[in-house]
């Protein structure tokens, strides 16, 4: 099952639930600030990063401009603990899957979460549908030319 973690006022979010639900992918959306993520799902999060805190803080936000913070500087609990206080501080929409994390929309890595089979089968589809766009356009062009002469 998909875990959508999500805020109410990020667009991000909006596009990222829109996109699950009108590929119908099942999905379990959390709002990250009336219910915060803890430690333990936090580290699994942090577990499918390739940066680790890079991935998944926001420096941009106003929380942590304010908490003026060095994350390097900080022990891991300490960072949590900080997380789970100010779950803003974290990168919105955060979708996950057993194995899979994306945080922040994006229409080609939400794609990722489309079951193995079922991409294989869109894929022969839009193939299918380029060759006969590719074909339709080949027909097209040969009659102008042949009405243009």
């Amino acid at each position: 099952m998909i875990s959508l973690y999500t805020t109410p006022s990020c667009t991000s979010c909006r596009k990222a639930r829109a996109w699950l639900t009108e590929n119908e992918l099942p999905f379990e959306e959390r709002n990250m600030f009336s219910d915060p993520l803890n430690s333990e799902e936090l580290m699994q999060i942090l577990s499918l990063t390739k940066n680790g805190t890079e991935d998944i803080i926001s420096t941009r936000s106003k929380v942590y401009q304010k908490l003026a913070i060095d994350l390097e500087e900080l022990k891991l609990e300490e960072l949590l603990s900080l997380i789970e206080t100010y779950p803003n501080l974290l990168k919105r929409p955060i979708i996950i899957d057993n194995n899979k994390l994306q945080v922040g929309y994006n229409e080609e890595d939400i794609r990722k979460f489309v079951p193995r089979n079922l991409r294989k089968i869109i894929f022969k589809r839009r193939q299918r549908e380029l060759l006969m766009f590719n074909y339709r356009q080949k027909k097209t062009e040969g009659k102008s030319v042949v009405n243009i002469i």
